[in-house]
């Protein structure tokens, strides 16, 4: 497993990714539209030490609240289905079950840790991006 991304939820991906390459030096990576969550992403990574943050818009949201920014945190797994099984004998929670985004190759699902923060696994199609 390799820790990808974490993502956080924001009110203008604009003035954020403002923020987070003009004032903290990240470098801007790539942004898409997700039309089936109704939402846009963005990524900046930091040079340094290659962390990576994902920006998470959320068309249908018009506020946040206090403890709603952290979205989630997203792994790498290699075989998504027997990361699963494993899990779920451990007893965790599956939130979202495999499914693939439009237009993309990479196998997503979530999982919840025991707080209920979100946890995205992701099988790419192409492992190590």
């Amino acid at each position: 497993m390799r820790f990808l991304h974490t993502s956080i939820t924001v009110k203008d991906i604009d003035a954020s990714l403002r923020f987070y390459t003009e004032i903290l030096g990240l470098e801007f990576e790539r942004r898409r539209a997700i039309p089936e969550n109704r939402a846009e992403i963005a990524f900046v990574k930091d040079p340094a030490s290659g962390a990576r943050i994902e920006l998470t818009h959320w068309q249908a949201k018009s506020t946040i609240d206090a403890g709603e920014q952290l979205d989630h945190l997203a792994f790498e797994v290699p075989n998504l289905d027997d990361f699963l099984t494993k899990a779920r004998a451990a007893g965790v929670r599956v939130a979202k079950e495999p499914y693939t985004l439009q237009g993309g190759s990479s196998r997503l699902a979530f999982v919840l840790d025991p707080d209920d923060v979100w946890i995205e696994l992701i099988e790419h199609a192409n492992p190590g991006r």
